[in-house]
């Protein structure tokens, strides 16, 4: 394999001036550029990407942690990302988080490690406190779909308790009082949040419902399966289900159907995330959206305006708001 002294030799020059040449340093003459271009392509020469970066200081690169890549979730938020890569001549190293914290703090070291230009972090199981400490190393990291309050400025993040809360209201008045909640099973912050919503729109309409109507689960199809057959098994009586994503509702609906309860006739259902999956389950689901891919995109363009120190001079409101979008899962009680 060709180095760099190879192609120093090929092309009459000095190392330094191949360095100068690789660098796009403006010192670099065009004679010196056109030789050590031309030996370069001769000796099928690629410049060390890691010797490049302690020259320039950059990699062109944005780094990226998700709690799992597979997710189709985090495949919409690495997808916006991406575009805003693509748009100023960026690529992507993405890790996965898995909601360990030992994970976490591994993916982000690496992309630290790697020289990412700027950083978007998706994580829920580092403290505060470590995530403050990433960020006074890291000049461009931006955390999204969590709240630190020290790092307001930095914080791209759902209002989790709004959305649940607007899905859990729009069952009441749709004549719903016997709502039953299937949630995640992990321990974030999104889960209390989304749990905090629902209790609070029963207590705003006197719907004095017993802890035996929230069932947890992995945060999937077959959690969303779990969920309800642990519910149904318990012989609570229910009308209406709050979900906590559309994986978990579209795993219920399963375990509805064949159990032979009828959605939206017998029992109606409200999702969260609208994602893919929730226009193709039949009944087609009405859901709570999460804007993650403006988001995303927010959080990506933020994390390159501060890693190149073009902070916003005006602090932005950046807690977005979800909104409800009805499909055919809920029917109103005659």
């Amino acid at each position: 394999m060709a180095t760099i002294k190879d192609v120093a030799k090929a092309a009459g020059v000095s190392v330094a001036t191949v360095s100068r040449v690789i660098n796009k340093s403006p010192k670099a003459s065009q004679s010196s550029i056109d030789s050590v271009t031309k030996a370069m392509n001769e000796l099928g020469y690629r410049p060390n990407a890691a010797a490049r970066a302690l020259v320039s200081q950059s990699t062109n690169t944005i780094g990226v942690l998700v709690g799992d890549v597979s997710d189709p979730f985090f495949g919409t938020m690495v997808k916006a990302i991406d575009k805003v890569a693509h748009q100023n001549g960026k690529h992507l190293l993405v890790g996965n988080g898995y909601h360990s914290a030992d994970d976490e703090r591994r993916a982000i070291e690496l992309l630290i490690n790697n020289r990412c230009d700027a950083l978007v972090i998706h994580a829920k199981a580092l403290s505060d406190q470590e995530l403050i400490d990433f960020s006074k190393e890291v000049q461009g990291l931006v955390i999204i779909n969590r709240h630190v309050p020290e790092l307001e400025d930095r914080c791209v993040y759902l209002d989790n308790h709004k959305g649940a809360y607007l899905a859990t209201e729009f069952l009441i008045r749709q004549g719903h009082e016997k709502i039953a909640c299937i949630t995640s099973s992990h321990d974030i912050e999104d889960v209390n949040e989304r749990i905090g919503g629902y209790r609070q729109a029963l207590a705003d309409h006197q719907i004095p419902l017993s802890d035996a109507y929230i069932e947890s689960g992995e945060p999937d199809n077959d959690g969303g399966e779990d969920a309800m057959m642990h519910l149904l098994t318990k012989g609570i009586e229910f009308t209406g289900v709050v979900a906590y994503n559309d994986y978990m509702a579209a795993g219920a609906l399963s375990i509805l159907d064949e159990n032979g309860l009828d959605v939206p006739s017998q029992v109606s259902i409200v999702g969260f995330d609208d994602g893919f999956i929730a226009r193709y389950v039949k009944p087609r689901l009405t859901t709570v959206r999460y804007p993650i891919q403006m988001m995303a995109e927010k959080a990506a363009n933020l994390a390159l305006e501060l890693a190149a120190g073009d902070a916003p001079t005006e602090p932005e409101v950046m807690r977005y708001s979800p909104t409800m979008v009805k499909r055919d899962s809920v029917k109103a009680l005659d």
